[in-house]
């Protein structure tokens, strides 16, 4: 054992001397290069186990002065004299699987917010005629990425993809990766200190090294164009041109076969005229079979066609009005008490969303993992997608704004080809100010400008009329800006008591389709009492009766998400014994116990199906 140690600490110094050195050099200026489809290329994972240091105090960065060092503790760690003091060192005793968060991996980390240093060796056996990138699923919050010692690039935002150029860098046998990942919260951050579900940190979605020709597709955008059933439009994008290109669009399922020029920088728009294309839905979740290929790179991926409108009052897919039969659900494998990452991670959530007789999903409150989207898809499931700008955020700070930009813009570039999404959401219960009104728009003006063809929404909050408290209203100045006007509302929960719901009536001045996007009560599974005790199934499952009556009487009402699928984890939620830090708010217990109320919205959900006047 002896032997193996020093074996160990021999490599790893080695290593680091490497690191030390190449760390002198100038910082290679990478910038984040998107990737779309990144399963649809040719890459090498990285995920499983990576070495670990935890670093509360940030030593690893930052010297005694917190002046920033950028190699701190490399740089006791390549001590080779036995006298000379190592205080930091990677091990393999010390590993975190990856994907995963820290939080439910290791009991001391259980409420950790701070830095984690994460290492993993890998081996490039071919670099000759290859350009090479890594890619990051996601990272909460702040990650910092080291190759080969050098620094390549820094990221901020914890749902959303990131993918730095590492050729230069990348020599053929062995390499590593470092990455520093912070996850504390901050008040300029997106989302901001308090939020109401838990702050998993760590590399929490899968990571690749990517390999691309010289000259590869990096982003392209294929739908149908707004409003038209017979014409996709979109666009191409290559990097590492200098001259026009050849570009080809296949689709054998629709037969078409068309070819396009791009312009010097290895940009083209597309149009290509189609005929009975079979149009994607919750009844017909058809994906066709989509090749992009230029040059000596192809890229296959799987597409759905569908429009998405709306008309007065109605949400109209494919032509015809639609109920949003839905459910809100966090990125949280209730059964483990994680970070959901995995495709069986979706394939559990959504199937419960299917049995509650779901057409649609709210992916709340960011963007979750690339595999519940591709899942949602094949399983006919619409999709709102949102960003985290969360209750309360600094509205005025323009660093914040830009960052709340790129997040959504982040989400958008990966998600776009996606015909699930029918919905991007600005933010979820942001108070009304002048500043926060801007905010909000600056963002609708991102996401229309990126992608027109889907609508735009965010959760809203909902008020009494003055001097009648019984009447509920929606005053919100950036009601004006979206295309379906939804809030939450806590009627018979944190307002009053369920039976609040038969008085209430609703005063709403638009003439815009309404989706409530929250709406339920706590209750502990397993915990029975009467219709009034509170945390009780029978209380819960009376409130979903009674809002399920009052909502109904909204004229322009034309979908819920319901508050929520599963119970999930909160640090806010502290009450003993029918809490203990766990959001009891879902159909569906942390156990995997379906709730009284969950048969209740089946029910409901069974009769909307059932209507024929709306798209099943």
């Amino acid at each position: 054992m002896k032997n193996c140690k020093s074996f160990y600490t021999t490599y790893y110094i080695l290593s680091v001397i490497s690191l030390l050195i190449v760390s002198n050099a100038a910082i290679l200026k990478a910038q984040n290069v998107p990737l779309v489809n990144i399963t649809g290329r040719n890459t090498t994972s990285l995920d499983g186990d990576w070495q670990i240091i935890i670093d509360p105090y940030e030593s690893g960065f930052y010297d005694y002065r917190h002046k920033e060092s950028g190699n701190g503790f490399f740089r006791n760690e390549i001590q080779t004299d036995k006298t000379q003091l190592i205080e930091y060192k990677f091990t393999k005793e010390h590993v975190l699987k990856v994907p995963g968060d820290w939080n439910s991996q290791d009991p001391k980390l259980f409420y950790y917010e701070g830095t984690v240093w994460y290492k993993k060796d890998f081996k490039i056996k071919n670099i000759l005629d290859k350009r090479l990138f890594i890619y990051f699923g996601a990272a909460n919050y702040e990650s910092i990425v080291y190759v080969n010692g050098t620094k390549v690039g820094t990221h901020i935002g914890g749902f959303t993809p990131f993918c730095f150029e590492i050729t230069s860098l990348i020599k053929k046998g062995n390499n590593f990766v470092v990455v520093k990942v912070d996850n504390k919260r901050n008040m300029s951050g997106v989302p901001t200190i308090m939020t109401d579900w838990w702050n998993y940190g760590g590399l929490t979605r899968d990571v690749y090294v990517v390999e691309e020709p010289k000259t590869f597709i990096q982003d392209y955008f294929i739908q149908l164009k707004k409003n038209s059933f017979d014409q996709v439009e979109g666009f191409v994008k290559l990097n590492g041109t200098t001259s026009k290109q050849n570009v080809k669009i296949e689709i054998p399922g629709a037969k078409i076969e068309k070819t396009f020029e791009t312009n010097a920088s290895g940009y083209v728009n597309i149009n290509i005229p189609v005929e009975n294309l079979s149009l994607w839905s919750p009844g017909n979740p058809k994906l066709y079979k989509v090749f992009v290929s230029s040059g000596n790179d192809k890229i296959e991926d799987r597409i759905g066609f569908r429009t998405i409108s709306t008309n007065g009052s109605n949400i109209i897919l494919n032509g015809k009005s639609v109920f949003l039969r839905g459910i809100s659900i966090h990125e949280e494998n209730p059964l483990k008490g994680r970070r959901a990452y995995s495709i069986k991670d979706a394939e559990m959530l959504l199937g419960w969303a299917k049995e509650l007789g779901c057409n649609f999903v709210r992916l709340a409150h960011y963007p979750h993992n690339e595999n519940m989207i591709r899942t949602a898809e094949k399983m006919g499931l619409m999709v709102w997608e949102e960003t985290p700008v969360y209750w309360t955020i600094d509205w005025k700070n323009k660093n914040t704004l830009a960052n709340a930009e790129n997040q959504l813009s982040e989400a958008i570039e990966r998600d776009k080809n996606s015909a699930s999404i029918i919905i991007w959401s600005m933010g979820n219960e942001t108070p009304v100010s002048d500043a926060r009104n801007k905010f909000l728009i600056a963002l609708s003006k991102v996401a229309r400008k990126t992608d027109g063809t889907r609508l735009i929404s965010a959760a809203m909050e909902k008020h009494t009329n003055e001097g009648d408290p019984l009447t509920q209203i929606v005053q919100d100045p950036f009601a004006d800006y979206v295309d379906v006007l939804a809030f939450n509302e806590y009627i018979g929960w944190y307002e009053g008591l369920p039976v609040k719901c038969s008085k209430v009536k609703w005063k709403i001045n638009y003439e815009k389709p309404v989706i409530i996007t929250e709406f339920g009560a706590d209750a502990l599974g397993g915990y029975h009492a009467d219709k009034l005790t509170r945390f009780s199934e029978e209380y819960q499952e009376d409130l979903y009766k009674q809002q399920i009556s009052m909502l109904k009487k909204i004229p322009q009402l034309r979908g819920m998400t319901p508050w929520i699928l599963c119970d999930f984890r909160s640090p806010r939620r502290v009450l003993p014994y029918f809490e203990d830090g766990w959001n009891r708010k879902g159909l569906i217990s942390n156990k995997g116990i379906k709730k009284k109320a969950f048969y209740v919205l089946q029910n409901y959900y069974k009769e909307l199906k059932a209507s024929s006047s709306l798209l099943k």
